[in-house]
């Protein structure tokens, strides 16, 4: 089992200070994952959408383009505050202060519930009762992750070898610490759809800067060890740039399951 991870591990906490550049830097979610969802039909066009954790909305938007409801739980104000004020042309979009394991949605007021990069900060057993309880059956719950490659260039070998050594508790907190217990405890005795979407995003000196300042286990300016990770991050660039840019090579993870049995 996945226990909640304790403070100062909590995710609302660690993000304070980073909302700018996680909102100009992290990757957005490519079509095909609504496009898989509805494949299976786990998305229909009428279909409530609740996406939990939903940060500064880079989720919610792509199901908002194809014309849903969206819902964003989340309980970093900055973060929901930017999500707001990014997601204003969309009417059919509202935020609210929630967790995981208390969204306080109504019961059976969803239809499709969604955790990108956020189910490994969910306490698993109670997010699972929660989701189940605002779910309307045979809703599904889908969980995203865009995995950034860590071994398919020299950059992101370097890449990698420098949150390892610079980050301030990378390997604790990084979502592959999620395994197949933990999917199997949150998805149940139903079985779960696992899918592989290709992604990547390509940055110059400023972007790289930015992208690795999203993170929640680097330190921010003012902070011990910040300099040294910009030092060893400037090597980084000048080494693996191309044409003054560098490539993230991204796998989208993707999760899908009914959290409700089946009808007899």
């Amino acid at each position: 089992m996945n226990p909640p991870l304790p403070p100062p591990f909590k995710a609302p906490e660690r993000f304070l200070g980073r909302v700018e550049y996680y909102r100009k830097y992290r990757p957005g979610y490519p079509d095909g994952l609504a496009e898989w969802l509805r494949e299976l039909s786990a998305l229909k066009p009428a279909h409530r959408v609740a996406d939990i954790g939903s940060g500064t909305g880079l989720l919610a938007e792509l199901f908002l383009r194809h014309g849903h409801p969206v819902v964003g739980v989340e309980p970093n104000s900055e973060m929901r505050r930017t999500a707001e004020a990014h997601l204003k042309g969309y009417p059919r979009f509202r935020s609210i202060d929630g967790r995981a394991e208390a969204t306080t949605l109504g019961s059976r007021s969803v239809d499709l519930i969604l955790a990108g990069q956020s189910f490994h900060w969910f306490p698993i057993d109670r997010a699972r009762e929660e989701f189940r309880r605002i779910s309307n059956p045979p809703a599904f719950a889908v969980l995203v992750w865009n995995q950034r490659k860590t071994e398919s260039t020299r950059f992101l070998r370097a890449y990698e070898e420098l949150l390892l050594r610079h980050g301030t508790d990378y390997a604790r907190v990084r979502h592959q610490n999620i395994g197949q217990a933990q999917l199997q405890a949150f998805f149940g005795p139903q079985a779960f759809h696992r899918k592989i979407l290709a992604n990547s995003q390509v940055f110059d000196r400023e972007g790289l800067i930015g992208r690795t300042l999203s993170c929640s286990f680097v330190p921010l300016p003012g902070q011990p060890g910040h300099l040294p990770l910009m030092q060893a991050l400037d090597r980084i660039f000048e080494d693996w740039q191309v044409e003054g840019k560098v490539t993230f090579e991204y796998e989208t993870l993707v999760y899908a399951g009914r959290l409700h049995p089946p009808r007899p």
